[in-house]
């Protein structure tokens, strides 16, 4: 098939669903579509990296977090298990690709080229590793979807590659500074790029 008849096809289901989202779950049926679709939407020349997020010490979170780079938008897919049913955590890139102490601290701050405050990543100014919260569901799972304007795959000062995503015990409030008073950090991955 086609790519314009491919991208034809998305339109008319993401209308007919009511829409699509910059931020969905992948669980539901417009998620899944925008999940599915990447692999048209960006071709093969979009970067791409991928961090495997492991539990720090005494937790149980871990998955896998993707970035792809689609056009002026990085594409960030999240698949996360092992955490409390119906909970809600913080979640950020962190300055350094380092996940190795226990307690995910050797990842360093939010990752903030350009000295901003901390807040909401939908409304500037804000870290660039500022990310929407993660919310899991009644099986203690994350698998979401969204999209970020303000970072990149493989290039430019907002590159993810070679950074780490850190997830929180805590909701991120998104204005406390310097963190959004997120709590420990109970899982941590480095973003290798592919």
């Amino acid at each position: 098939m086609g790519r314009i008849m491919q991208a034809a096809l998305f339109a008319v289901g993401c209308a007919a669903l009511g829409g699509c989202e910059t931020m969905k779950d992948t669980a539901d049926s417009v998620g899944s579509a925008v999940s599915s679709g990447w692999d048209w939407v960006t071709g093969s020349g979009g970067a791409a990296a991928v961090a495997d997020v492991k539990p720090t010490q005494g937790n149980t979170a871990a998955g896998k977090v993707e970035f792809r780079q689609a056009g002026s938008v990085v594409r960030v897919k999240v698949d996360l298990t092992g955490l409390p049913p119906n909970s809600e955590h913080g979640f950020h890139v962190h300055e350094r690709g380092d996940c190795s102490a226990p307690d995910g601290m050797s990842a360093g701050g939010h990752f903030n080229p350009d000295g901003a405050s901390h807040g909401t990543f939908d409304h500037p100014p804000h870290h660039a590793g500022d990310l929407p919260n993660l919310k899991a569901d009644d099986k203690g799972e994350v698998h979401t979807s969204f999209e970020v304007p303000y970072l990149s795959v493989g290039s430019g000062g907002s590159d993810v590659a070679g950074r780490s995503v850190v997830l929180h015990r805590d909701v991120d409030d998104y204005k406390s500074q310097p963190a959004g008073n997120s709590g420990p950090r109970i899982a941590c991955g480095v973003i290798v790029e592919k």
